[in-house]
């Protein structure tokens, strides 16, 4: 997994995710990360010559998937992430996803076309990726957004604190809430709220993790961290 630099949830929570299974294991490589925002010193963040010279590191490891475990494809569009995955895949004989390709993949086939969505971000972003997913089908029923920018106090908003926007949001009925950023505590979450609303919920952390392991051919998640990804 190629992981946002100033990003300290994917890895311990995609550990905690996986709990004590011995069939598979991960690996990580970093990028430069440290800012969410639209502008051109942001953007270049995510560029793909350094997307896939990290993904040949990660393939001296004999990797079955790689994958860039982050979100900016949601708001830079779906191409730019397909355009990362096919350098990688080019570069290195492995298949390849990202966190956005990854939610495509499950609103294919969950079916899922109205989603209520949830992040850390500003709400310029959240627009931007309403855009996004619209040009894919996707309606973004309702949003809420922390106002945040520097990707390290993602980490930093509780799973509790997740509860009362994610409810508000779930009373639309989507057919899924998401939570979009993989530095964001939402698959804690994640068995609470369903319990409490009916609605499902897709984590990006989660979605990532369920989308490489069915491109690796493993058995998919346990139902607490979305009932949809078991």
């Amino acid at each position: 997994m190629i992981v946002p630099s100033s990003n300290t949830c994917l890895e311990p929570q995609s550990y905690r995710i996986l709990g004590d299974r011995e069939d598979v294991t991960m690996h990580f490589t970093r990028i430069p990360v440290t800012r969410i925002a639209l502008d051109a010193g942001s953007d270049q963040q995510f560029d793909v010559a350094g997307m896939q010279a990290a993904a040949e590191l990660l393939a001296t490891a004999d990797v079955d998937v790689i994958a860039w475990n982050g979100t900016s494809g949601s708001w830079l569009g779906p191409d730019h992430d397909r355009a990362i995955t096919a350098a990688i895949t080019s570069a290195t004989g492995v298949p390849s996803t990202t966190s956005t390709l990854a939610y495509l993949q499950a609103f294919e086939e969950f079916g899922t076309r109205r989603i209520g969505l949830l992040t850390p971000y500003t709400q310029d972003v959240n627009q931007a990726v309403a855009a996004c997913y619209a040009a894919e089908g996707i309606c973004v029923a309702g949003e809420r957004h922390w106002g945040l920018s520097e990707n390290e106090a993602f980490a930093r908003v509780r799973p509790e604190d997740l509860l009362p926007a994610s409810r508000e949001l779930a009373a639309a009925r989507p057919d899924a809430l998401v939570y979009l950023c993989t530095n964001l505590y939402g698959a804690p979450a994640v068995e609470r709220l369903e319990a409490d609303t009916g609605v499902p919920v897709l984590d990006s952390v989660a979605v990532t993790l369920w989308h490489c392991l069915k491109l690796a051919g493993a058995p998919l998640l346990d139902a607490r961290w979305g009932k949809l990804l078991s």
